[in-house]
């Protein structure tokens, strides 16, 4: 008996909906990069992007536990003497609430080439709407 492994070709890819509304932040990032891995998938090989596309809406609705909105912070730096920039979980949420979604996902990712091919499947949305409706996406719900 050979083990299966799955070729680049024939994997094919399906387009989900997760609806982010009043969904915990983590919750969502952890289903998120699930789906974009293909570890649902009975075909999941490590080493090839066997997963699907990940459309999230209502991201401006996704809602964190305890203190953590007070508390988180996201770091950039530019490279230069004095340039590492810090914004809170709070303004991250009313300037662009994609990202914070996007944040969380990609560090739930593989850093690596694979990892970026799966991270270019993630579509964020602030609202309910998307412009992904001709992909007939089907709507996975979350537990909890």
């Amino acid at each position: 008996m050979k083990t299966y492994q799955a070729k680049p070709g024939e994997v094919e890819r399906e387009w989900l909906l997760i609806d982010a509304e009043n969904q915990v932040l983590g919750r969502v990032a952890a289903k998120a990069a699930q789906l974009l891995k293909g570890k649902h998938k009975p075909q999941y090989t490590p080493h090839i992007d066997t997963g699907d596309f990940v459309v999230i809406i209502n991201a401006d609705k996704v809602r964190v536990t305890g203190s953590k909105a007070g508390q988180k912070k996201y770091f950039s730096y530019s490279g230069y003497p004095g340039g590492l920039k810090e914004e809170s979980y709070e303004r991250a949420m009313q300037k662009h609430p994609e990202r914070v979604i996007e944040h969380a996902v990609k560090g739930m990712l593989p850093k690596n080439t694979l990892g970026r091919a799966q991270g270019r499947k993630l579509k964020v949305y602030a609202g309910p709407d998307h412009p992904h409706m001709a992909q007939k996406p089907r709507k996975i719900e979350l537990e909890g």
